[in-house]
């Protein structure tokens, strides 16, 4: 059974009730839904054709995005100027915080992307949206600021819009193939999906973006995690940043582990949202028949991962024997490497 005292480390997203108008839906999960998840916020949104997430911007995160499917546009305002951009299934985008942006579904299908901020208590009251501004402000300043008519003021919406409906654009999509080393597209735009993944025979793939291959992603890092049925993302920890989890699909076992004898061991299903705190051991384990892939969201722009295996291999056989119990000749038997995923146990 499990520790009544200890926290859960796994929300079930999927399962909540959304926040649905004009064709958009998005389910949020912040340290207030998710008490452990102190670090870094998130949230699965999706837009219909034409549905519009309004301009906004956030006072207290910064925001990366990644499209799970379909295609949608931004815009973003920078201190160099305002930029368009077009992503399809597999890009990244990263807004730091305080820069003004929207998100437009434009088709031909739904768009699913999900959304990290760089702050577990991140919530929608720290969201500033145009239409709710406009709507607190006076029609005089509004009309004088924008130079529109009084008439055109007084048709302003009087509240805030969050989601809003128009004509779908005819935009052309850039499509990313496959690259060596996938290079951002524009400034706020990286390929994931492009890029050749680190592979481990038989366990599964890792694609990973971090400031190096996105320099203005200066405070999240982002990773797609593919595990084989059975395969294991071996024992590890994070020495610089909070893990947050989306699991895209599959089913899973996770264990975290605090130290003091306490480790907490969950599963896991499509939709829901694991946590991992800074430095606490853990593993991610196939479970299901299928595939398992997964979003992985890190609060730092660079990526660390510390692997027990490769610890261990570091240290000499004796250290080894007489720190876990082995007979020397056991000890050597360790792997000399990281194995990075384990394959699956052969019975």
């Amino acid at each position: 059974m499990s520790d009544p005292t200890l926290p859960s480390f796994r929300y079930r997203l999927g399962q909540q009730p959304p926040r649905t108008d004009c064709g958009g839906l998005v389910r949020c999960a912040s340290v207030r839904q998710f008490p452990v998840s102190q670090g870094i916020a998130g949230a699965s949104m999706r837009l219909q054709p034409g549905c519009l997430r309004e301009l906004h911007w956030h006072t207290n995160a910064a925001e990366l995005g990644y499209v799970v499917s379909g295609n949608c546009r931004t815009t973003v305002l920078s201190p160099d100027g305002a930029a368009t951009d077009t992503f399809g299934p597999g890009d990244v985008w990263y807004f730091p915080r305080g820069w003004g942006h929207s998100i437009l579904g434009i088709g031909p299908g739904e768009c699913h992307f999900i959304l990290i901020f760089d702050n577990g208590a991140f919530a929608e009251e720290h969201t500033l949206s145009i239409t709710d501004w406009l709507a607190h402000t006076s029609p005089a300043v509004i009309s004088q600021s924008l130079g529109l008519g009084l008439e055109w003021v007084a048709k302003l919406p009087k509240g805030e819009a969050y989601f809003a409906a128009g004509p779908v654009p005819d935009d052309t999509i850039a499509r990313a193939a496959p690259q060596a080393k996938p290079a951002p597209l524009t400034t706020h735009r990286y390929p994931l999906g492009a890029q050749q993944p680190r592979r481990a025979p038989g366990g599964g793939a890792q694609w990973t973006v971090t400031a190096n291959e996105f320099p203005i992603s200066t405070t999240l890092s982002a990773a797609v995690l593919e595990l084989e049925p059975g395969a294991m993302r071996e024992l590890h920890w994070h020495p610089h940043a909070d893990e947050w989890q989306y699991y895209l699909e599959g089913a899973a076992e996770m264990a975290v582990y605090l130290g003091r004898a306490h480790t907490v061991t969950e599963q896991f299903e499509t939709g829901d949202v694991g946590y991992v705190p800074m430095g606490a051991g853990h593993y991610i384990r196939n479970t299901g028949s299928g595939i398992l892939r997964l979003l992985l969201g890190f609060n730092n722009g660079h990526y660390h991962a510390h692997d027990l295996n490769a610890w261990l291999a570091s240290n000499p056989p004796d250290v080894l024997a007489t720190n876990l119990g082995l007979p020397r000749t056991v000890a050597k038997t360790l792997p000399e490497e990281t194995h990075f995923i384990a394959q699956p146990q052969r019975s």
